[in-house]
């Protein structure tokens, strides 16, 4: 039996422990939420990342790139492992957005077009403005102000044709072209259940699914033969041993936080609202041995101000916003 102290202590070296590259992060997160960039980079920080400056260079070099995979979320990947994950995502993407690209006037006449006229425009790194504007020269007919643009290019994604690579402009991703190729969609599931498995345990089948957003009954037949723990959980390796506390700021959308089932185990239900206040935000989380202790934000000189929910040494945090103000520069 493992007690709730010890889940979320295991739970938290899982998570952060090692260090490396952006790709062996991000391909041991596994991936890492990307819808907001200043977040993604804490979150590689978290994981050990050493230099915010590398996570610039990794997409340049075509290492990493980012595409809406698990619930339709935009994450950031290790490129060799996209193709498989649009192999087990695009499709139910595509049909979890249908409804609202009609409403934009994204007709599949409309689609068809902008597929059709894909490869000519999009030859190398474009904005989504350019791309738009680059298809609408070929007739394809997408009205380029409003959420069509946003919309079309995630369709285009989930069916393998693009995804977002370098900033072609500060703070204006860039996108470019993919070749889909065919993929077993059961081996990318077990392959991402793995991942999951070894950097979020201990984990219930129930946790990947909501990780994910995939059925349940793919998850279980993904988890055939991965190592449990009791309980219904599953986990790679050993608890850690005990030790002084683990410690992070965590950027907002946080994986350790978007990762589970059920929050209420690592957050006081008292102060939920505090972390999510509704509307889909996250906010930057101050998290120790796996429970989250309080919020925080960037003050001058980009020092983290940190508010714990209850009294609390600074002491304890000190040292991690330190490391985070050294990253951020």
């Amino acid at each position: 039996m493992i007690d709730d102290g010890e889940l979320l202590r295991w739970r938290m070296h899982s998570q952060f422990g090692g260090g490396g590259t952006v790709a062996a992060i991000s391909a041991r997160a596994p991936g890492v939420q990307a819808q907001d960039a200043a977040a993604a980079r804490l979150g590689l920080r978290a994981r050990g990342l050493a230099e915010a400056a590398a996570v610039e260079r990794a997409y340049a070099a075509g290492e990493v790139v980012a595409s809406w995979l698990m619930r339709g979320t935009l994450h950031l990947v290790p490129r060799d492992q996209l193709l498989s994950l649009i192999q087990l995502f695009g499709e139910r993407n595509i049909a979890a957005g249908a409804r609202r690209r009609r409403e934009l006037g994204l007709t599949e006449e409309v689609l068809a077009r902008a597929v059709a006229a894909l490869p000519e425009v999009l030859t190398g790194p474009l904005s989504r403005a350019g791309l738009v504007a680059g298809l609408n020269r070929c007739g394809v007919g997408v009205d380029p102000a409003g959420q069509a643009p946003a919309h079309l290019t995630a369709y285009l994604a989930g069916r393998g044709l693009l995804c977002r690579g370098a900033e072609v402009a500060p703070r204006e991703p860039g996108y470019v072209p993919l070749v889909p190729e065919a993929a077993d969609p059961e081996r990318a599931a077990a392959e991402l259940a793995a991942r999951y498995v070894a950097a979020f345990g201990p984990v219930s089948v129930a946790d990947f699914a909501a990780w994910s957003g995939l059925p349940q009954a793919v998850g279980r037949r993904a988890f055939a033969g991965l190592p449990e723990v009791g309980d219904g959980l599953y986990a790679t390796g050993e608890p850690p041993e005990a030790g002084a506390p683990l410690v992070r700021l965590l950027g907002a959308y946080d994986n350790f936080l978007m990762g589970y089932r059920d929050r209420s185990l690592m957050l006081d239900q008292r102060f939920a609202k505090r972390v999510n206040a509704g509307g889909g935000v996250v906010k930057p989380a101050l998290v120790v041995d796996g429970r989250v202790l309080g919020v925080w934000s960037k003050g001058k000189g980009g020092q983290p101000v940190v508010e714990a929910f209850e009294p609390l040494p600074e002491a304890v945090w000190a040292a991690e916003a330190e490391a985070v103000t050294d990253f951020l520069g």
